[in-house]
């Protein structure tokens, strides 16, 4: 046999074969390439593991999130339309934690803070290991913690989750700030945590220390104040500078020479900071408007992130017309009300809804409380009889005693001037003919067109239809900001819309309750209204506003109005006592009309000088508005169905007076039964002692023999 032949490197091919099963066996193929099964097997499960792991973190952060909500648990705020604050409240713990905003906060104070808190809070995700091994080390070489480890956002979650300052807390302190760090951004977390940040007692949050302490803003901050802000967290209790003011100042002063050191104060500069005494001081938050406040926050749906609500009021109205009511009720037991209103906008610009916490019922809201609005209704009167064509401003209508069936209006005064024309009657509110108005225009017609406005009536119970005439008197509740709606709608061409309360809002409820025609004509009427004592017409003074205003006066002199406007603005004034008690002889005219005036003084004015027009006859077909005089004398006392308690009978006693009047100013004969009464001899009065308690029949004649009757009873006074 031949010999075997050789591979290249000289050894026979069998033999070849021989050493690659040798040396290169499966077992160390697999060993070569790594495909050993049992590190493949190993690897995947460490694989499996850390996906796991993860897995439950991730799963844990979903279940288990941060407590946000509590985060965004802040005071609310209301500003005016700029941004001047005018009322905060308190959280339900009754703290004042107000949000930090990080545009109104000074950009040095975050630096100097992160300085001396937190030097890698824009680097690190929620913990700082090389602040976790420093206070480790701190700890091995001086037994005791030195320098801390938590970062801002552990210290934001022990401000949201206070717990007990042990190693498992500082745990789950850790794994918390790593969630919120996953949430929210840093500007985000450096302005929840300077919003929940403690400066003692019941104050949180680098705003509201600010104005607790300073008086200032946020963005307003010295160098020495900057520090103390810094130094009082880390102490809140023992470093409160309205009551450990020399503490908070040793504080400070530490503080500001870690920012010397820092780098981020010069020498000159910590100096100078250092010699401002920290004052015991402590101011109030403001109170400017808060009873609109109030009304505001209940009635807008407020973003919780922001818990700020910019109103549509004026700080420097508010501030003015509150002193003036203030002042115009100094000596008086009564309370007044105030509403100012952009007409353009609708906008409420100042709000009084009492004069003060100190005056008869000073914590209610009188714009919105019903009362009588008395005689400022009777505009709308008329201006729905224009509008019907029923009448005009120089018509013709009746001013005399009348009876609408069981209804005897009167004017206040009880003195009568036959036929007036319309613009005359409204001027001087006469009573009688804005009855007569209104039965013509009809009630119910009137009662709706208010009510499409959105006004809130309260008609009381009526026993019939006729009734109902009372409402042009004030026989009916309205509040003061329903008012304000109407006045407003004269001003705006007859146009009705609602009252805008913040400053992003607009109105969203519109009718055309009147024509502009119509409108402009009641203005030309109240502005040649009779002014307050001490007042010169418009058209006489230069720069005056050309008002137009009506008054009213409640039955019993409950409620005393004032409601005028010129072009630009919209006033109600309401003075009275929230408990419904009378003001003898405090009408519209004298308890409102000269706040009003008053209040108009306070507000520019863009119209210019209006001169005084002459209001032009009526139309042929509506000369007259009509009213026919009631010829039968009135029996004012006793009424009819009267019960007269007396204290003796016959010639000894006292008795009492009848009293009535004759629409022709005739002489006036009493009988009681049938049997005539003299009138006594000095005072000309008759006066009626019945003999016996009972039944009687009491009437009134006058010259021409008109009578009027009441059927009464009289009985012993016990």
């Amino acid at each position: 046999m031949g010999a075997a032949p050789l591979a290249r490197n000289g050894l026979p091919v069998n033999s070849l074969t021989l050493y690659r099963r040798k040396s290169v066996g499966p077992h160390r193929l697999r060993q070569n390439s790594g495909t050993s099964p049992m590190k493949n097997g190993g690897r995947r499960i460490i694989k499996l593991g850390i996906l796991l792991f993860i897995g439950t973190l991730l799963l844990a952060n979903i279940l288990f999130p941060p407590p946000l909500k509590r985060a965004y648990e802040i005071s609310d705020l209301v500003t005016d339309r700029n941004g001047e604050w005018l009322s905060a409240f308190t959280i339900a713990d009754g703290r004042w934690r107000l949000k930090a905003d990080m545009d109104e906060v000074d950009p040095r104070f975050t630096e100097a803070l992160i300085a001396i808190e937190d030097k890698r809070f824009f680097s690190h995700s929620g913990v700082d290991p090389l602040a976790i091994v420093r206070a480790a080390r701190s700890w091995a070489k001086h037994g005791k913690a030195v320098s801390g480890a938590s970062t801002i956002t552990m210290q934001l979650v022990r401000q949201l989750e206070p717990r007990p300052r042990t190693l498992k807390s500082k745990i789950i302190e850790s794994l918390r700030a790593v969630q919120l760090e996953l949430r929210l951004s840093k500007r985000e977390i450096l302005s929840l945590y300077l919003t929940h940040t403690p400066y003692g007692g019941n104050i949180e949050g680098v705003t509201a220390a600010a104005h607790v302490y300073f008086d200032k803003r946020p963005d307003q901050l010295t160098d020495g104040e900057i520090a103390l802000l810094i130094a009082v967290p880390q102490a809140p209790e023992a470093r409160r500078p309205d009551r450990q003011a020399k503490a908070a100042q040793t504080a400070r002063d530490k503080v500001l020479d870690k920012l010397l050191d820092a780098g981020f104060l010069s020498s000159v500069q910590v100096q100078e900071a250092k010699q401002d005494d920290v004052m015991s001081t402590r101011t109030a938050f403001p109170q400017k408007a808060w009873l609109a406040a109030r009304k505001i926050r209940r009635d807008t749906n407020i973003d919780r992130k922001q818990a700020r609500i910019v109103s549509s009021l004026d700080a420097g109205f508010q501030t003015n017309i509150k002193a003036l009511a203030a002042g115009f009720t100094q000596n008086l037991d009564s309370n007044v009300a105030v509403l100012v209103v952009d007409n353009q906008t609708m906008k409420i610009r100042a709000h009084i809804g009492s004069a003060g916490r100190d005056r008869p019922g000073g914590w209610i809201d009188m714009t919105g409380r019903v009362r009588s609005p008395g005689s400022t209704l009777k505009p709308f009167i008329y201006g729905f009889a224009f509008d019907d064509g029923l009448s005009a401003p120089g018509s013709f209508i009746l001013d005399a005693p009348t009876r609408f069936g069981s209804y005897q209006p009167e004017n206040f005064n009880r003195r009568y001037h036959g036929d007036v024309r319309v613009f005359e009657a409204l001027a001087h509110s006469l009573n009688v003919p804005a009855v007569l108005a209104l039965d013509k225009v009809g009630t119910k017609r009137f009662e709706a067109a208010l009510q499409i406005t959105g006004s809130d009536l309260v008609i009381p119970n009526r026993g019939d239809g006729q009734a109902g005439l009372a409402v042009a008197l004030g026989g009916l509740g309205l509040k003061a900001q329903d008012l304000a709606v109407l006045y407003a709608a004269l001003a705006n061409g007859g146009k009705a819309q609602n009252l805008v309360w913040t400053e992003d809002g607009k109105p969203d409820v519109s009718y055309q309750m009147l024509t502009k025609t119509s409108a402009k004509q009641i203005t030309k009427i109240l502005r040649q209204a009779p002014l307050p004592g001490g007042r010169v017409p418009h058209w006489l003074a230069r720069n005056s506003q050309p008002i137009a205003y009506k008054t009213g006066t409640s039955y019993g002199f409950r409620d005393a109005w004032a409601a005028g406007y010129t072009d630009e603005w919209t006033v109600i004034v309401w003075a009275g006592r929230p408990d419904g008690g009378t003001r003898v002889g405090k009408t519209g005219r004298i308890a409102a009309a000269p706040l009003l005036f008053d209040v108009f003084a306070q507000l520019p004015n863009a119209h210019g000088f209006v001169p005084y027009e002459r209001i032009k006859n009526a139309p042929r077909g509506i000369k007259n508005f009509g009213g026919k005089p009631d010829a039968k004398p009135i029996l004012s006392f006793p009424p009819d169905g009267a019960e007269i308690a007396v204290t003796g009978f016959g010639e000894g006693s006292n008795g009492f007076t009848l009293t009535g009047r004759s629409p022709n100013q005739s002489e006036l004969i009493w009988y009681v039964d049938g049997v005539k009464l003299n009138p006594r001899p000095l005072s000309g009065q008759t006066v009626w002692q019945p003999a016996k308690p009972g039944f009687y029949k009491v009437s009134v004649v006058d010259a021409g023999g008109a009578t009027t009757s009441s059927n009464v009873r009289v009985m012993l006074a016990e």
